[in-house]
């Protein structure tokens, strides 16, 4: 199978703006979609290809540079949102790449899947709960037998329910929100690694709740926190084998995770992200650049231990 990066991705469905010269396009920061957008919820865990709008992911205007050629990325939740872009991005600079997802979303795992090898690389499928910790170890192995190796990890998987309340959240919820959003990264980075070599890098999906706060997410805040503080001390930690360990804290985001939230009526996410200081949510293809600059060693070699804000807008002192 080649090998060779496509210096872009296959032709899209026409959107919009996107078939008009360079010279006369908007900024990107203008040109993605504003709401309010259609009423609409879903059952968790959500499926990207019931989205409306569907999220944008494979980032048109992106250029890539062969920043991962011969890698090997295994990304957690990367059939939908985030991951899914960051996947998409990785194999178009080079990177083999192994996705993770619950089995309820395989559909949408399948639609990267032909996307990524349309590109000339590998995408192995790799369905489980990471609730399980025996599902964190095994994907791990799994990627490194099909691959021969595991050069960059990126801990993206994350469960959320918004609650009126504190005493709204109970002790079930409570465990799974853990068990999904820390205890995951904590497990896929013990399994992981035996196997990475000098060069690698651990990269972590934060949130702006976890610098902040968000009073209906006590629960998934706290992870996000905890996402942060096992980030930094981590990173220090694996100074000596020369890996890098980051993450990155996203202010809203158009994936399914909010519009499969228990606690999220439809009207809330029609208006979802428009509180923002952009008056809208993020598109994933405007998180993935950033996994692709933490994980290249040619662009953020003395990078490590950072929570890189990607909060549109929003700043903070941290």
């Amino acid at each position: 199978m080649s090998t060779r990066t496509p210096s872009a991705p296959p032709r899209r469905r026409s959107k919009p703006n996107r078939s008009a010269p360079v010279s006369r396009r908007k900024p990107l920061m203008q040109d993605e979609p504003k709401g309010p957008f259609p009423e609409q919820h879903q059952p968790q865990p959500g499926l990207e290809s019931e989205l409306k709008p569907r999220p944008r992911w494979e980032a048109t205007r992106y250029r890539a540079a062969g920043k991962l050629e011969g890698r090997v990325a295994l990304i957690t939740s990367g059939d939908s949102g985030i991951g899914r872009a960051v996947a998409f991005l990785y194999a178009r600079e080079g990177a083999d790449v192994a996705i993770n997802y619950l089995p309820e979303e395989q559909s949408d795992a399948q639609e990267v899947q032909r996307a990524i090898e349309a590109l000339g690389r590998r995408c192995l499928l790799l369905p489980g709960d990471l609730t399980r910790g025996a599902v964190c170890t095994q994907i791990v192995a799994r990627t490194v037998k099909e691959f021969g190796r595991l050069d960059l990890l990126v801990s993206n998987a994350a469960h959320q329910s918004r609650k009126e309340r504190l005493e709204d959240v109970t002790d079930e919820e409570f465990d799974r929100t853990f068990k999904t959003n820390i205890y995951a990264y904590f497990r896929l980075t013990k399994a992981a690694l035996p196997h990475l070599k000098p060069g690698a890098s651990i990269i972590a999906t934060s949130s702006e709740t976890g610098i902040m706060g968000s009073n209906k997410l006590p629960d998934y805040s706290s992870t996000k926190g905890a996402i942060n503080a096992f980030t930094k001390t981590l990173a220090l930690d694996l100074i000596p084998r020369g890996i890098r360990v980051n993450a990155i804290a996203p202010g809203p985001v158009w994936t399914p995770l909010n519009p499969s939230d228990p606690g999220a009526s439809p009207q809330k996410v029609s208006k979802f992200g428009s509180q923002s200081p952009l008056g809208r949510p993020a598109q994933p293809e405007e998180l993935a650049p950033a996994y692709v600059f933490l994980a290249s060693d040619a662009d953020s070699s003395y990078i490590t231990g950072i929570v890189l804000q990607v909060m549109g807008g929003e700043t903070t002192g941290g």
